[in-house]
């Protein structure tokens, strides 16, 4: 049996940072994302009873390496649910090729989770596949969601996401460019104890969350913006002074944050935020994302990508191979 899923990357806008149970992918505290729209992560998995070993391949490439026993969790833990003894072909394919943090772990994770389980024909309860999907990517549990989601570092005993309620006819929009970077995500999260500000984000942490709840429940896309980009640099300044003094940035993403700081100076209302990586998100109204565009083009970054508010994962019959 042959399954196809799709499942959009995620913004983080009250991001998680650092993990309380490594092994669970369990965070410290709760966070908010919102799924990217015009970015997806497409995945093929077929169960063969002829394979001899899992086949993993991503962006034309075969799986190695760390990536690959990430991805062997999920499908252990979905074939030991359905008493399945054999292994899997997965062929997934994300929409960007190129870009660090941009979300596509808690897209291709989620994606891999719903296809590999409607081919076992399990029938999970929403919050089960979540945290099986977590065990991949953490912020898969957002990207299952879809929307705006708020992620629950601890609820009745569970780690999970949900999606948050929000207009209809928001108008948010997020322009995206992506950049390259070789830093793995998990150098980030795997020392942000060692950093003196980590207790100060941890305290201010809740606070946040209600004030970017209470934004998104009204369509409030200035607040989202602003509490984001705050956000952003105070995940960035804990990243810089823990013990490996990591700078996740590259030149161009400060030449970015220059031109939003410019843009808004001007009467543009725009907002910059960055995950754990240096591709950077330009959150704005969509009367202004002709003009945001435009400045990122005039100065070398020609292949930005708009995009609205993605929804949940879904099926589709086009498959991979």
């Amino acid at each position: 049996m042959k399954v196809t899923a799709v499942a959009h990357p995620i913004q983080g806008l009250i991001k998680y940072h650092g993990l309380k149970h490594r092994k669970q992918r369990i965070p410290f505290h709760d966070s908010i994302s919102v799924c990217v729209d015009a970015l997806c992560t497409k995945t093929t998995v077929e169960v063969d009873s002829s394979l001899k070993e899992n086949i993993i391949v991503v962006d034309g490439k075969p799986f190695t390496g760390r990536d690959t026993e990430r991805v062997e969790i999920i499908l252990y833990k979905l074939k030991k649910l359905a008493n399945y003894p054999g292994f899997f072909k997965v062929v997934s394919r994300n929409s960007v090729k190129t870009g660090k943090g941009l979300g596509f772990s808690a897209s291709g994770f989620t994606a891999l989770g719903v296809a590999a389980s409607k081919t076992l024909s399990l029938n999970l309860d929403y919050i089960s596949l979540s945290e099986i999907v977590r065990l991949g990517a953490g912020s898969a549990t957002r990207s299952l969601a879809g929307g705006f989601a708020l992620w629950y570092a601890n609820k009745d005993g569970y780690s999970y996401a949900e999606q948050l309620v929000f207009p209809d006819n928001m108008d948010f929009t997020m322009i995206i460019a992506p950049i390259h970077s070789e830093t793995k995500t998990d150098e980030a999260h795997a020392e942000v104890v060692s950093s003196p500000l980590f207790q100060t984000r941890l305290r201010n942490t809740d606070h946040m969350i209600e004030l970017m709840k209470s934004a998104i429940m009204k369509g409030d896309t200035a607040t989202i913006g602003q509490l984001a980009e705050e956000d952003t640099l105070n995940l960035h300044a804990v990243t810089m002074t823990g013990k490996s003094h990591l700078v996740l940035w590259e030149p161009d993403t400060i030449r970015l944050i220059r031109e939003v700081n410019k843009l808004r100076n001007s009467g543009i209302e725009c907002w910059y935020s960055m995950d754990t990586g240096p591709s950077v998100f330009v959150n704005t109204f969509q009367k202004n994302s002709y003009a945001v565009v435009e400045r990122m083009r005039e100065i070398g970054f020609s292949d930005v990508i708009i995009s609205g508010i993605g929804d949940k994962p879904k099926l589709t019959s086009t498959h991979l191979f």
